[in-house]
Formats: structure tokens, sequence, C-alpha cells
């Protein structure tokens, strides 16, 4: 089961980097604004919301099994069809696509690293997740140095493994349905109606607002800031991803003897900081540090979260991490629309426009403050 799981969050890390990976590219050859950039980091974020929140009753009601394959049947087809994209409107079409299929994988993998690791959940999570940091650096760095920032091998590259996790997925036994029953929504009330949940799902909110914000956004920004593209893609892979990698192998030990909520809030405070310092520099150098400190920082957060959720809801659990995703990618959609507006048609204003990530990380630590006196 945790192989399951982590095979599959790897090819969720991979999708994580995708956007921004190949987004210069696909500006530069469609003649895009950042302000289209922002439409399509939305509609990728609409996908993944949509999916979220739909799939944790199926999860619930027929197993995991069902949402990994089906997400990532819907992860190959988008990618598949990518490199034929005529314009715009297809690109934004395949995005929202690609995002459905990310938001049923990451849930159901999510759910059932959750179930197999109960007994110390913010470790298996923790341990599940570092592959997202892996498959997320790998994409980068194989656009960057492999294949010379050609985005179409690498949409067939990521297909190709996506087809093969699948199979994979298809031949592992997992365990049947969880939630006792066919999903009605009154038994949800309980789960559904806790004051916990929401302040978690805000929490998370927040929290992708930073994570995927650097994942879309951060190569166009260092290239509007004079770094060549292919050091602003590295600068991605072996700083912001090798630092969640690293992140979250370093923190397996701490979780056994550290409450989970603590490590969010030292996770919150480095994330402002970090996130706000490298929005200051110009040098690639002093930004890869950066960017790799930030990566440092957010490596134990959103696994950790989802810890905090499983320990919380131990019934209908695919329901409650769902509904927190949701949220998530929610922060996702809202702050893609706004970074994208304050950028408008001008590259070199993201700069400004991407200091909604810091202050997210700023509301975060009030935040945490409050599920931790929540949890008491």
């Amino acid at each position: 089961m945790i192989f399951a799981a982590i095979i599959a969050i790897f090819i969720y890390g991979m999708i994580a980097a995708m956007l921004g990976t190949i987004l210069p590219d696909l500006s530069s050859r469609y003649k895009l604004s950042p302000s289209q950039n922002g439409t399509i980091a939305f509609a990728q974020a609409l996908g993944l919301i949509i999916a979220s929140v739909a799939v944790g009753p199926l999860l619930d009601d027929e197993g995991k099994k069902i949402g990994i394959v089906l997400g990532l049947s819907l992860i190959a087809i988008a990618l598949a069809v990518l490199p034929r994209a005529t314009g715009f409107r297809s690109i934004l079409l395949l995005l929202f696509l690609l995002g459905v299929g990310g938001g049923i994988l990451v849930t159901g993998a999510n759910a059932l690293a959750s179930d197999a690791g109960e007994v110390h959940r913010a470790t298996a999570l923790n341990l599940a997740n570092l592959f997202f940091g892996l498959g997320a650096l790998a994409t980068p760095f194989i656009a960057a140095n492999l294949f010379g920032q050609n985005w179409v091998k690498l949409c067939y590259t990521i297909t190709s493994l996506t087809v093969v996790t699948l199979v994979v997925e298809i031949l592992t036994r997992m365990p049947g349905p969880t939630g006792g029953g066919k999903f009605v929504l009154s038994d949800a009330a309980p789960v559904l109606g806790r004051p916990l949940l929401f302040m978690i799902g805000l929490f998370l909110f927040l929290y992708i607002t930073c994570e995927v914000g650097i994942w879309n956004w951060l190569p166009r920004h260092l290239i509007a800031q004079g770094i060549p593209e292919s050091r602003a893609l590295n600068i991605l892979s072996l700083g912001f991803a090798l630092g969640i990698l690293i992140g979250r192998v370093g923190i397996l030990p701490v979780l056994s003897r550290v409450p989970a909520v603590t490590v969010t809030m030292v996770g919150s405070v480095a994330m402002a900081i970090t996130t706000f310092l490298m929005l200051r520099t110009k040098r690639p150098g002093v930004a890869w540090v950066l960017v790799f400190l930030a990566g440092l920082s957010m490596a134990p957060v959103f696994p950790t979260t989802l810890a905090i959720v499983g320990d919380a809801f131990p019934r209908m659990t695919s329901t409650a991490i769902g509904f927190v995703i949701t949220c998530g990618w929610t922060g996702l959609a809202v702050s893609s629309r706004i970074i994208g507006i304050i950028a408008g048609g001008d590259p070199r204003r993201l700069k400004t426009a991407l200091l909604v990530i810091p202050g997210s990380a700023v509301l975060m630590i009030g935040l945490d403050l409050a599920i931790k006196s929540s949890l008491r």
C-alpha cells in the first residue's frame, strides 16, 4: 500500500511542477500574457478543486483504487493531447483536465498512505510525500538538462511514466471502502460541521497558495530578473524541489518526538522569511540558496497537515482529507487570478504580484495558533 501511494505521489509531483516548467515555452509559442498565464493556472486549480471535493465520498464508498486509477487515466489523456493544442482555449481545457486528474490522484494517494500508516500517520504521509519532492525535482531537471526545454518530449515522457504507474496500481491489492456504507450527506455532518476542519482547510488554502505559487510562477519571475531559462528551471528543480525532498527526509525522525502542529508552526515562520527574501534578489546563486531554504521550510507542512486531519477524523477520513485539499486548491485558484491581475501584461511586475506568497505564510502563523488551541 505504501509503495502504491509512493509511486502515485511521485507522478503527482511531476504534474505539480509541469505548468511552471512549460509555461515560459507555452507563453512564447502561443504569445500568452501573464494575465492569460494566470487564467491557465486558474483552470488547472479549478479542476483540482472540483476533483478533490467530489472524490472523497467516492473513495470512502468504493475504495482508494478507483480514484487512483481514474486520476492517472485523466492525467495520461491530458498530457498526451497537450502537444497538439491549437491555442489558448485548448490549453485551458487540457490544463483543467490535468487538474481534475491530479486532484483525484493526490486525494486518493494520500488517503491510501493515511490508511497504511495509521499508527504513525505523520511519518507515513511525510515518507510518501518525500517522493512528491522527487517527482517535482525530476520534471524541471529533465526539461532543462535532457530535453533542452523541449516541452513536447517532456509531455510524452511523463505520459509514458503515468501509464506504467497506472498498470502497477491496477495490479496492486488495496483495502476496500472505509465509509461504512453508501455516502449520504447526513453521515458527513459530524465531520463537515466541526470548526477544526474549516480552520485546517483555511490553513491549507494559504499553504497551497505559497507552494504551488512557486511551482507555477518562479521560473517566469526569475527569467524576468534576467536569469536564463535553463538556469531558472534548475533553480526550481535543484533548489525548491530538492529542498522539499531533503526536508521530508530530515523531518521523519523529528515527527516521533515533536507534535505535528508544532512542525507546521515552525514551517510557517520559516516560509514567511525565506519566500520574502527570495523575491528580493536578482543573483542566481543567492536565489538558489533562498529557494532551497523555502523548499526545506515547506517540506513537512502539507503531509503533516493531512496527518492532523487523519488523527482528528478517524471516520470518513477520505471525505475530510478531500475537503481540506479542496480548500488548498481553492487557494491556488484565487491566488493565480490575483497574481495574474497584478502582473497584468508585464512580467517584470511579477515580483510585486508574488508578495502574495510571503503574505499568505504570515497568515498561516496566526491560523496555526488557532488550530493548536482547538486541538487542545
